[in-house]
């Protein structure tokens, strides 16, 4: 029989009280709680329950899961609750498998959903197709806990029929629907809200999460590696504390080697935010949201918890999940394990001519639509350009900062799809990646043709990863598992990430993510203007421009 006890100052988010305690564990449960007394050590530690990351595309990453894990744990988080849709999108129901199976193989409770958008639109080439069977398949599993963000919002306000049926098999299993509405306000907010969808975490304004909280939705606040949006809304967990939530949404492995959602609690508090009402978005209302198996130090419960230095920066000392110590003063005890590869990555290389854009002039003065990146944003802005044109062909004009960006289809030769891009910055070089969400082909943007061809290449070379070229150099971060992971350490794979960010930003990007920035230029469902392997996209109008 495994028993021990802990002491310390243990903080009770539910009565909203911090006192001195000792808690006995027993076979990964808490069997009792002793209140010791009402002074509080002048040094001493806290006890709370574990983090939740309420919505994470574990893919996004760069890890498998069980690396991820490794990560995760030191900034005392001990559960996700994670989409899996990128890996479906590339490999189906065999991809959502995977990454349950992973997840089972480390000391961690993910807690993944069905992919309600696979493919995300009909307006590019994905990897895979689920079905509303397919989807129903998945929620009928114990091991899936909820139908993951329903992106097709246009889908939900027309009452799609193939829509419709997979939320109906979520609300008749009990389960839990994820929302995914970027800007919908109003009566259109409240019919997808009606339609039994029940969280969004794509809110970028204050107003447009108040029309939705007022509506029954639960909101998530975002801050991942791309999309920030504490600063926006972070305000409302003042007034609305059962109905917010914490997520990262997309974190690349740097970020994620220095901290999660211990570091948005530290933000809160630092701005004045009730202490009790944080945690309740960090620690409690996903576990009663999506009834989760989490511990939230209550007796009976499985016995996940944190001991952290302070209530200002969280700063986690020991973390525990089923009364197993996983990580400790900021070593991680979760080993690596052997990872199997899935992929599904059928493109050959490319040659510079194609990626030349033929323009023929007629003489009068022309514009052309341009994709305005936002730092910190999935939304992109929609601006006229007048192009650079040489010899009857639209080129890159670094000194304007308008760059031709390109999505080539991995899953079979197709001809690339070309079109121009503000706000990357780079002056030499190019930069490529095969994590393009959701249907994950390659995207790609640069200076020169050649660059471009270079950049997608190493990709294809690597059958997927991220890549760099410029000023006679050239590096790549393989992600042979799906084109979207590594199955390596993920302190090396972070390691290796920062580099290639570094040499991104010395090529003169400008953007503080620019892989992550890249990855959702071809995101269709954001507004306002997107490329895919299909064409020039308006996210408004969702048609081709």
């Amino acid at each position: 029989m495994n028993s021990f006890s802990i002491s310390g100052n243990l903080v009770d988010v539910q009565q909203k009280k911090i006192y001195e305690a000792e808690i006995k564990i027993e076979d990964g449960k808490i069997i009792s709680i002793q209140k010791s007394g009402d002074r509080l050590p002048a040094n001493g530690t806290y006890i709370l329950p574990g983090f939740i990351d309420a919505h994470v595309h574990i893919e996004s990453s760069m890890l498998v899961p069980s690396e991820f894990a490794k990560l995760a744990v030191v900034h005392g988080t001990v559960a996700t609750v994670s989409d899996p849709h990128e890996i479906a999108n590339v490999c189906g129901i065999e991809g959502v498998e995977f990454m349950i199976e992973n997840g089972k193989t480390v000391p961690f409770k993910f807690n993944f959903g069905a992919p309600s958008c696979v493919p995300a639109t009909t307006f590019e080439t994905a990897g895979a197709t689920l079905d509303s069977k397919d989807v129903e398949t998945l929620l009928k599993r114990n091991d899936i806990k909820y139908l993951s963000e329903m992106m097709n919002f246009p889908g939900v306000l027309n009452q799609d029929e193939g829509v419709m049926k997979k939320i109906s098999s979520a609300h008749k299993l009990n389960k839990p629907v994820d929302g995914h509405a970027p800007g919908l306000r109003g009566e259109q907010a409240k019919k997808y809200i009606n339609a039994g969808i029940t969280t969004d975490h794509e809110c970028f304004t204050k107003e447009e999460a108040l029309d939705k909280l007022n509506y029954g939705m639960k909101i998530i606040i975002r801050e991942g590696s791309a999309a920030k949006n504490f600063e926006a809304l972070i305000d409302l967990v003042h007034d609305y504390p059962d109905q917010m939530m914490f997520c990262s949404d997309d974190k690349h492995p740097d970020s994620l080697a220095v901290g999660h959602i211990n570091q948005l609690c530290a933000r809160a508090v630092a701005k004045g935010i009730d202490l009790f009402k944080v945690l309740q978005a960090a620690c409690v209302n996903p576990v009663l949201h999506y009834k989760l198996d989490v511990g939230l130090l209550r007796e009976g419960d499985p016995a996940d918890f944190i001991i952290v230095k302070d209530l200002e920066n969280f700063e986690a000392i020991k973390t525990f999940i089923n009364g197993k110590l996983v990580a400790e003063h900021g070593k991680s005890l979760i080993q690596s394990r052997q990872s199997h590869v899935i992929n599904n990555f059928s493109c050959t290389k490319k040659q510079p001519g194609d990626f030349a854009y033929p323009f023929t002039i007629d003489g009068s003065a022309i514009t052309i639509p341009v994709i305005e990146a936002l730092d910190g944003q999935l939304i992109t802005n929609k601006i006229s350009v007048s192009p650079a044109i040489i010899n009857n062909q639209l080129i890159s004009n670094p000194k304007d900062d308008i760059l031709k960006i390109v999505v080539v289809n991995r899953y079979q030769d197709a001809p690339v799809v070309k079109s121009f891009i503000k706000n990357f910055g780079l002056k030499v070089g190019a930069i490529a990646s095969s994590v393009a969400h959701d249907s994950h082909n390659i995207v790609a943007v640069g200076v020169d043709d050649k660059s471009i061809c270079d950049a997608v290449n190493i990709v294809i070379e690597k059958q997927g990863g991220v890549g760099a070229v410029g000023d006679e150099k050239e590096m790549v971060v393989a992600l042979p598992v799906a084109g979207l992971m590594s199955n390596e350490d993920g302190y090396k794979v972070a390691a290796a990430y920062t580099k290639i960010d570094a040499m991104a930003k010395e090529l003169g990007s400008t953007l503080s993510a620019p892989f992550m920035t890249l990855s959702f230029m071809a995101l269709l469902v954001i507004p306002h203007l997107k490329l895919s392997d299909k064409g020039l996209f308006d996210g408004d109008r969702f048609c081709f421009v």
